[in-house]
């Protein structure tokens, strides 16, 4: 049926009308959301709150725009409401190891409320090529340093970079989404590619001559080796074996708890307290976050025949080797269909 057509009936009330404009428009609608929020609870909500409006306000669409830069524009302004309006989830911090941990290198910039995007959520996506003026390819920009990146800004700033720089809108139609002047959107834009320029810079890590490191190259049989070669140091408890997996500025963080690690002594440090302590053993499942590989950590009960969830644990991989691990704890996980338990043996 016509787009003109499927309009017509659902702005006369057909619900069923409505679901078949919308439904190959809601993942993306969904992973812009949560590059905003940074959060994919905040931005299931959102997107809610933005389906919700657009059917009340269906009749008021002139088809001046396209379904889809409608649907954006109501998006977006639906997450910068709850931005200004602090209604983000509450967070419960996450209790630190009752070990001694070692000194942290600085307070992490990774924000406490970021959580991981299930790859297979992007497997949902509409292929849709970003307009002329995107910077960022896709998977650039769903990493997690990217997504972390988004959040140091201001909501407009945000808001402007994603459209411009990510989906590829042009500056007069960015101005038209945000009720905004094109200087107005050329001058947030400046400061929040700065911003998030001199971020991504931060967060690659370089090799010992100081050169940049080859771009990652996602879901490949090198990547599979390298999570392989983590699983196993992982199950055997083998630190020797997990730190040669790593580069020598390595970053450690573990959101919701602020704290950051750098470098391969830290990390041994920090492994040994807190993950291969005596006694612990661990079953791993490989899955996938941010267009990035992910394992879910299982550590043995001790009192039960069971490998209980105790974290997900996000790499980021350049050259063959781990360049960062994002620690996030077991609330996630069931977004990434992992169950709390698994069996002693198979």
């Amino acid at each position: 049926m016509e787009t003109s057509d499927l309009i017509a009936r659902a702005a006369a009330g057909d619900h069923n009308a409505f679901r078949e404009l919308v439904e190959v428009h809601s993942h993306e609608l969904q992973v812009h959301c949560y590059r905003i929020l940074g959060s994919l609870q905040d931005a299931e909500d959102a997107l809610q709150e933005t389906l919700v409006s657009a059917w009340r306000s269906l009749g008021d669409f002139g088809q001046r725009s396209s379904l889809r830069t409608w649907l954006y524009q109501i998006a977006t302004n639906r997450c910068l409401s709850m931005l200004r309006a602090g209604s983000r989830r509450p967070r419960s911090a996450t209790p630190l190891p009752d070990v001694a941990l070692p000194e942290p290198a600085d307070t992490s910039d990774v924000p406490s409320w970021l959580e991981p995007y299930p790859d297979v959520l992007l497997d949902n996506l509409v292929d849709q090529a970003p307009g002329p003026e995107a910077r960022y390819e896709t998977t650039e920009a769903t990493s997690l340093a990217f997504i972390t990146a988004l959040q140091l800004l201001p909501p407009r700033q945000r808001a402007v970079l994603v459209l411009r720089d990510v989906l590829g809108y042009r500056a007069g139609e960015v101005a038209k989404m945000l009720d905004a002047t094109q200087e107005s959107v050329q001058s947030a834009l400046k400061r929040a590619r700065a911003t998030v320029d001199n971020h991504l810079a931060d967060s690659e890590s370089t090799g010992s001559s100081g050169s940049r490191r080859p771009a990652r190259q996602p879901d490949t049989a090198a990547e599979h080796r390298l999570v392989a070669r983590l699983t196993d140091a992982l199950e055997r408890a083998d630190l020797d074996a997990l730190i040669e997996l790593l580069v020598t500025d390595v970053r450690l963080s573990m959101p919701p708890v602020m704290l950051e690690y750098r470098g391969i002594e830290s990390a041994q440090r920090t492994f040994a307290a807190v993950t291969f302590r005596p006694g612990r053993s661990y079953r791993v499942v490989p899955t996938r976050a941010n267009g990035q590989p992910a394992v879910g950590l299982y550590l043995a009960d001790s009192h039960a025949s069971v490998y209980r969830a105790y974290g997900l644990l996000v790499i980021t991989t350049a050259d063959n080797h781990i360049t960062a691990i994002t620690c996030f704890n077991t609330n996630v996980m069931t977004r990434f269909g992992l169950p709390r338990t698994l069996p002693e043996t198979d």
